[in-house]
């Protein structure tokens, strides 16, 4: 079989004599031999990529970029690589997410996100064919977003995480290769596992087994790939891999690379590896088993008999918890924390304790005991609406996953009928506090605004269309923005979310939300929608970066200043003062941002973006889709005929007035016709 695969890589071995050859193999690894970024490490000679952390990105490159195609030509060299992974899960902690080898054109990270995305990729380049990216992905994860098989296999990726082929990770066994006799492996079971990637002519062929046996000679994928349009003429190649809610470490602990030498895989060190399989222990094995279980007989019997007492009380006592709940109570009982956990987290509810006020009572900080975890505990009424909130969090929030939202831990309910809502514990408080109740000095900066807003629209599209049911936030606002350690935004508060199905009408007609953020069809019918959240996304990015609240007493609303001042050409001094007069910051961007707060927040919903479309603007991508495009354009805004767009506009607003709800209701009570499209600019 050696001498076959000689013969067949011969030629490819004589051509690469021609160019820079690239060959060099790792067994065991030192820091300086890649360039390690986000949560990627070397220690003992291991390279690994993440951790015990959730939301992390580890990516490991080769320092230089090596030949992959033949320049002004669309000829890819032939490659050949192996390497040994594992991925290494954590005792009483559910595994995830995986690992990708890749190709990539860049250093860094920047452009990726961590969980399902593996860190390769985010919510916006996914699947964009400028990505320049080609990856093999070891995924344990089924991510019905990228059509993945299973949660146990091998993809092939091409600018996307929707994978060309795949299939479940395992092997063939050289002595029999027929389908039934398919090998199957578990990829997070923390064992050694080799893989053999290799392309040629245009064929890719993917092999994998437990480190230290044969090379399979039946690949586990091979398929007909052309690498002309993702490769450019020099790559970076390496390794990433990521966890989300779901953590283990992705290691990696050799590997061989060659653009010449095709038998250079066979010089790794398969043997003596470390395991990281978590160790089954057996009592049978402990050193004091004779004697433990001679005086273990003894009391055996007394511990038994303890103990049925006690199952029998527990049980008896469950039941009449049972028995006194609702509906409700028993499909989100998993998510229940004892009132004796809360009370000692948040000792007693002392009033040091308190770190803000909510609508419904104080909200505590607490640690838990034995976890050392963070919380904060909010306190929310069994009366009419305090219920009705309290249902909308648990149901909505607590089954959302997504490192832009807050995590909601669990619930409890108290003996007074009130209950309490357990979040993770949000160290830098809310965004409102940083935008108008902080020192000069303080103050966040115009990168790190429109950085918090970019968090933000990624938990919007998340809650739109990122889950099995479309969520409804219904209050987007600064207060609701709360910011973790690192300063990373992280929506909350879905006291008034509403969920229903993808393509259906939420049946509501009940106007919520706060004054000032409120659609004008909102308040006409009660009826919210996707684009009621943009709405109030869009009051969001001007009061952020404007540094004003929607409604200030003597003077006008939010969104009307700004369109004055876009019609009259000074969008820029919309800006917070503080920051025009700290200046350094990037005009353009800060314009565009502005414009696109504008746009959200326009009265004609139909004229609105979607979230998605948000996203692609902050992210700075001005080139939409063919079908996007004709439905909006950002820079259409700055084309308008912005005197008579603004004549149609204003006269919904009446800057003499400070609008109570009612007054808003009034204004916005006749019906609005306008719309955004590029017949509005013909003759421009």
């Amino acid at each position: 079989m050696k001498q076959c695969y000689i013969l067949q890589w011969l030629p490819i071995f004589l051509f690469f004599q021609s160019i820079s050859a690239v060959d060099f193999v790792f067994n065991g690894f030192n820091s300086s031999d890649m360039l390690l970024y986000g949560s990627a490490t070397v220690e003992s000679r291991i390279l690994t990529l993440t951790n015990e952390t959730n939301f992390l990105i580890g990516r490991a490159l080769y320092p230089e970029k090596i030949p992959t195609k033949k320049p002004n030509s669309s000829y890819v060299y032939p490659f050949s690589t192996s390497f040994i992974f594992s991925m290494a899960p954590y005792k009483n902690t559910l595994a995830g997410h995986g690992m990708v080898f890749i190709f990539v054109p860049v250093t860094g990270i920047e452009g990726a996100v961590s969980a399902q995305n593996l860190g390769l990729f985010n919510f916006t380049n996914n699947g964009n064919s400028k990505n320049r990216v080609f990856g093999v992905e070891f995924d344990v994860f089924k991510n019905q977003e990228f059509d993945d098989i299973n949660a146990n296999h091998v993809g092939i990726d091409m600018n996307s995480l929707k994978s060309k082929e795949a299939h479940d990770a395992g092997y063939w066994p050289n002595n029999n290769s027929d389908e039934k006799s398919f090998k199957e492996l578990k990829l997070n079971n923390g064992e050694n596992y080799q893989v053999w990637i290799d392309y040629s002519d245009s064929l890719l062929n993917v092999t994998m087994a437990l480190a230290g046996l044969e090379r399979p000679q039946r690949p586990l994928l091979s398929v007909s790939l052309n690498l002309s349009d993702v490769f450019e003429d020099e790559m970076y190649v390496g390794f990433t891999g990521s966890t989300g809610q779901l953590v283990q470490s992705h290691k990696l602990l050799a590997w061989s690379f060659s653009n010449s030498n095709f038998l250079l895989s066979e010089m790794l060190v398969t043997t003596g590896l470390p395991s990281f399989v978590l160790p089954k222990v057996s009592i049978f094995r402990s050193k004091g088993f004779i004697a433990g279980i001679t005086v273990g007989g003894f009391f055996g019997i007394v511990v038994c008999a303890l103990f049925a007492l006690f199952f029998i009380k527990r049980q008896r006592r469950k039941a009449r918890e049972r028995a006194e709940m609702e509906d409700w109570e028993l499909e989100y009982w998993p998510h229940r924390i004892t009132n004796q956990e809360i009370e000692a987290a948040t000792k007693g509810f002392s009033e040091e304790n308190v770190i803000g006020i909510g609508g419904n009572g104080k909200v505590y900080k607490g640690v838990l005991v034995g976890g050392g975890a963070e919380i904060a505990v909010k306190r929310i009424s069994h009366e009419n609406d305090g219920m009705r909130e309290f249902l909308a969090e648990i149901s909505s929030l607590g089954r959302l996953k997504h490192r832009s939202l807050v995590g909601l831990r669990g619930w409890c309910k108290r003996e007074k009928g009130s209950f309490m809502l357990v979040y993770d514990y949000m160290e830098n408080g809310s965004l409102d506090k940083w935008v108008f109740d902080c020192d000069e000095s303080k103050i966040l900066s115009c990168e790190d605004r429109i950085r918090i807003l970019k968090d933000v629209a990624s938990a919007v599209m998340y809650l739109h269309e990122g889950w099995e049911a479309k969520v409804l936030h219904r209050d987007i606002k600064a207060s609701n923005v709360l910011l973790d350690k690192d300063m990373n935004g992280r929506l909350g508060d879905f006291g008034l979310a509403r969920m229903h199905g993808h393509g259906q009408v939420p049946n509501t007609t009940r106007v919520v939300g706060t004054v000032g953020y409120l659609a004008p069809e909102v308040i006409r019918s009660g009826r919210a929608s996707a684009q009621t959240d943009v709405f109030g996304f869009g009051v969001l990015i001007l009061e952020v970066m404007c540094g004003r609240r929607p409604i200030e007493e003597g003077k006008p609303p939010l969104e009307e200043w700004a369109w004055q001042l876009m019609v009259q050409g000074q969008l820029l001094n919309a800006l917070d003062e503080r920051l025009r007069a700290r200046g350094g910051f990037d005009e353009e961007e800060v314009e565009r941002v502005l414009h696109l707060g504008l746009l959200c927040a326009y009265p004609d919903p139909s004229a609105r973006p979607s979230m998605r479309q948000v996203v692609k603007v902050l992210e700075g991508k001005n080139e939409l889709d063919e079908s996007e495009s004709e439905e909006m354009d950002i820079y259409l805004l700055q084309k308008m005929k912005a005197k008579d767009m603004w004549s149609e506009f204003s006269q919904h607003y009446d800057s003499s007035l400070h609008p109570t709800f009612e007054d808003i209701r009034q204004t916005h009570s006749s019906s609005m016709s306008l719309s955004w499209s590029k017949s509005m600019v013909e003759g421009r």
